[in-house]
């Protein structure tokens, strides 16, 4: 496309060359054309702006909107439907983070406080200065049967695999996680040499394709996952259950993005179309599923092993629970997807209609691990729509320890929400696999903004902890946000989402609104008790 312009404008200068013999009155515009020649080949030329790179000229439009958005923003904060200005903003943050520029707001407040739904954190007189606190806070992950645990910080780059982005966002990613010392998950398209160029720390996510560690009929291999799992930079391993954007349908890769070399990386045909599994194949209960995580550490040589999920049924992590207490083991770690959480591929179904949005699926899953007895073990990692420091804030008080980006680390490589992701001509380079658009993407330049991006978020959200009175981020809970409910009503988290009492589903003090997933869930299988099989209902595991 850079090509086709630039040709263009030579030709409209030689034209009006020509054109300037028949009538001197076409000497006037050769300045001017002139002008757009030198502005294309500087475009092109540049490293900072892939867009300006791919498409010289014309792609500076754009940035002329983003000028005169001052003057329209207020309107459409006014009228549009609830969500979408409070997207556009949160955008607009993390561009301004990651180029370096004063994300500071003039005039107030940009949002409506009397919408429903409108959240905020309660501050305190008694406030921290945060010049004295710890601002890139690290959480240690790994319990009991863990030989390697990792300490990570608060916020950490989600899985995006190569495949759905380019090569030289990888490269981006994973230099901007070295150098700010956050980890890097992969996605579950195996590990690329492009996620381990720079050294930054990774979570190898292994999916139902189990891509990186497969047999040729697409089964677990053992000995090439002990193999991978061993490299030094593979902090911990996240299991694939499901995702939030396309809960219990499995990862789409078009066959247009399945070039040789991703094929190769992942152990499958090139140029086809690319379905992982809507389930898992080495383990099919929930006892099963704690017996492989149990096989995935030692293999790894003792390092965290966790899962990821979206929540559908409750009395299936009801029945995770059950397993965990049955076997007295289970994960370091367990990432909670919402079910708004993003994908460069998926039924529109399944974006809009499926799974249990982040804010509902955290707080249950940090009170059935509270009810079980387990909260200590297991560390809780919340994937969703993250992009802001009260984004952080907020998740952190409802039960996360840490939480994960992959909307806000896009953003920062330059993302403009083309929503081409799965057509394979992102405009920016980073969802494309063709080289003439990911070469635009130049990955010294956006791995200083994902870094950027990074720091400045989460001081960010230590700043607003230190606002509120709170020193570290293991203190914040879920009295701390409050949530307008209606035009009259205010509540806190806590009254929204009730506190369970550690242990109580083991003492049979349950909750009522827990108790018919209670009674449903069985360590032996993940379908709910009333549905079990007649081999299943006999060998039924109550707790």
């Amino acid at each position: 496309m850079a090509i086709i312009i630039i040709i263009t404008v030579v030709l409209m200068n030689v034209l009006i060359v020509g054109l300037s013999f028949i009538s001197p009155l076409f000497w006037w515009l050769l300045p001017f054309s002139l002008g757009f020649l030198i502005l294309g080949i500087h475009d092109v030329l540049q490293t900072r702006h892939a867009l300006w790179c791919n498409f010289p000229i014309v792609a500076r439009g754009r940035w002329f909107m983003e000028e005169i958005r001052p003057f329209v923003q207020q309107y459409f904060i006014e009228s549009e439907t609830d969500g979408a200005p409070i997207s556009r903003m949160f955008r607009s943050i993390v561009y301004q983070r990651a180029k370096n520029n004063r994300d500071t707001v003039p005039f107030g407040t940009q949002l409506d406080t009397y919408r429903t739904g409108y959240e905020w954190i309660g501050h305190s007189i008694s406030a921290y200065n945060v010049k004295d606190m710890d601002c890139q806070p690290r959480v240690k992950i790994g319990a009991k049967h863990c030989l390697q645990p990792y300490h990570a910080s608060i916020l950490n780059i989600s899985a995006m695999s190569f495949g759905s982005l380019s090569q030289n966002a990888l490269l981006a990613l994973n230099e901007g996680a070295k150098k700010g010392g956050f980890y890097h998950n992969t996605g579950e398209g195996g590990i690329s040499p492009y996620h381990q160029k720079h050294g930054g720390d990774l979570v190898w996510q292994v999916g139902t394709g189990y891509f990186g560690c497969r047999t040729k009929d697409g089964k677990f291999d053992a000995d090439l996952f002990a193999k991978a799992a061993s490299d030094p930079q593979v902090k911990m391993i996240e299991i694939k259950l499901s995702q939030g954007a396309k809960p219990g349908h499995g990862g789409i890769l078009p066959a247009s993005k399945n070039t040789i070399e991703i094929a190769e990386i992942r152990g499958v045909e090139p140029g086809t179309e690319v379905d992982s599994p809507p389930f898992h194949t080495a383990f099919t209960t929930p006892i099963g599923l704690i017996e492989f995580i149990q096989q995935l550490r030692k293999l790894s040589g003792g390092k965290p092993i966790g899962f990821k999920l979206a929540i559908g049924r409750k009395s299936e992590f009801m029945a995770i629970c059950k397993a965990m207490r049955q076997l007295d083991d289970g994960p370091d770690f367990i990432t909670v997807d919402g079910g708004e959480g993003g994908t460069g591929a998926a039924p529109l179904e399944y974006s809009n209609s499926i799974g249990s949005p982040l804010r509902e699926a955290l707080a249950f899953v940090d009170d059935a691990l509270t009810g079980f007895g387990l909260r200590e073990q297991v560390k809780i990692i919340a994937s969703g729509k993250i992009i802001s420091g009260f984004h952080l804030v907020k998740n952190l008080s409802l039960g996360a320890d840490i939480c994960n980006s992959a909307r806000g680390m896009m953003l920062a490589l330059g993302c403009v929400q083309s929503l081409s992701c799965n057509t394979n001509r992102c405009p920016t380079g980073v969802a494309t696999q063709n080289p003439a658009l990911f070469k635009g993407l130049v990955p010294e330049e956006k791995a200083e903004r994902v870094y950027r991006f990074h720091e400045k978020t989460v001081h960010a959200a230590v700043d607003i902890m230190s606002s509120a009175g709170i020193d570290r981020p293991e203190s914040l809970n879920r009295t701390h946000i409050f949530r307008r409910v209606s035009q009259q009503d205010v509540k806190r988290y806590d009254e929204i989402f009730p506190h369970v009492k550690t242990g109580s589903f083991v003492s049979g003090d349950i909750p009522a609104r827990y108790k018919l997933d209670f009674e449903e869930a069985s360590a032996n299988s993940f379908k709910p008790a009333g549905h079990l099989s007649e081999v299943e209902s006999q060998t039924k595991v109550v707790g």
